[in-house]
């Protein structure tokens, strides 16, 4: 018999995450404490309970921009090599304990440049995430992480993030990613940079589908060449109550661009009124490379646990199409064939197989 399609089994089901801000996703504690060591002196709570329930209820706003003011808060606690190190070793042990065995994080190093250069951002980083990984597969909870590196879309240092993507990429960067606002900052304004993550044959994801709608995905692909869609979702702008597909829709699904679809967050920035009126099922349905992911753990209050078990729920899903989404952000993650076989046939499929019964 399988086993029940709860919060408790999804936890225990490997999963993969390919879309979590890692300034999305402190510890309340941390952001304290972190605050206390460099004297800043603006939360708006002294107490982690309260400040997390204040950073969930200021981004529940239905607005994507008092959703983003919530990372003032966190960034400015992240600007030493040390807290950004300890961010990234809590990351991964907090992905690891909620079953999570192959995420890939994002961060702009540039948000945390005023307290250090780039490049001690960066392996502040991969220090942390290394770390956790160590305590992480100690405590019998393996996890692999990934590092992603955004540029700001309106600001102007790409060709500098898009070179740490290639110098770092054997110390466990795997890609580039632009954020920040998709209207009026495109996705190819600044051509240097692209030309430089495609000489080197680098790995690239874009935040776009998520504020701005099909022209805005249209641009990500044909001008930055992105590989995966960060959110995506606006995808279903060009599909009808019928299911026929427009064809920027079409080309998505029939190349299998992976969507890193994190729902919680669609929700809390006023894309869809409610999980249930939100696409991810029409699209996982009509077989786009649909991914669950969370965004900002710390604003939408989730886990991967959490994000699976309520659409599963919401939509009715079962174990198939749990081990579906699994699969296919395998399939999207930026790693070697040898790393994505290995997690398939080891750890994947026979997880499933066991919920599944």
């Amino acid at each position: 018999m399988p086993a029940p399609l709860n919060a408790e089994n999804v936890r225990r089901a490997p999963k993969v995450l390919l879309h979590d801000h890692l300034d999305g996703g402190l510890r309340p504690q941390t952001v304290l404490e972190l605050a206390d060591a460099v004297g800043y002196r603006g939360l708006p709570a002294d107490e982690a309970g309260a400040l997390g329930r204040w950073f969930r209820e200021a981004a529940d706003s239905g607005s994507l921009v008092q959703y983003l003011e919530t990372f003032a808060h966190t960034v400015a606690v992240m600007q030493t090599p040390d807290a950004v190190a300890r961010v990234a070793r809590e990351c991964a042990l907090d992905l690891a304990a909620d079953g999570v065995v192959h995420a890939e994080v994002r961060m702009a190093p540039e948000l945390l440049a005023p307290g250090m250069p780039l490049e001690a951002a960066v392996e502040a980083m991969l220090e942390g995430y290394a770390q956790g990984s160590r305590e992480a597969a100690a405590a019998g909870t393996p996890i692999s992480v990934g590092t992603l590196l955004c540029a700001m879309r309106q600001d102007d240092r790409w060709e500098e993030v898009a070179d740490l993507v290639v110098r770092y990429r054997d110390a466990g960067v795997v890609g580039f990613d632009l954020a920040g606002p998709e209207d009026g900052f495109p996705p190819d304004r600044i051509p240097a940079a692209l030309a430089l993550l495609d000489r080197a044959g680098a790995h690239r994801t874009v935040h776009a589908g998520e504020a701005a709608g099909i022209g805005s995905i249209r641009a990500a692909l044909d001008g930055a060449r992105a590989e995966r869609l960060g959110h995506g979702v606006r995808i279903a702008d060009e599909v009808t109550a019928e299911g026929t597909l427009g064809p920027v829709a079409r080309r998505v699904r029939d190349g299998q661009v992976t969507l890193e679809v994190a729902p919680s967050s669609n929700v809390q920035t006023g894309a869809y009124p409610s999980l249930a009126a939100h696409p991810v099922d029409r699209l996982h349905r009509l077989g786009f490379a649909v991914t669950l992911n969370t965004d900002n753990r710390l604003m939408s209050g989730v886990s991967v646990t959490s994000e699976v078990t309520d659409v599963a729920t919401t939509f009715g899903w079962g174990w198939d199409d749990v081990r579906t989404v699994t699969e296919r952000a395998l399939a999207g993650a930026f790693l070697t064939d040898e790393e994505r076989r290995r997690l398939l046939e080891d750890v994947v499929r026979p997880g499933y197989a066991a919920l599944q019964g």
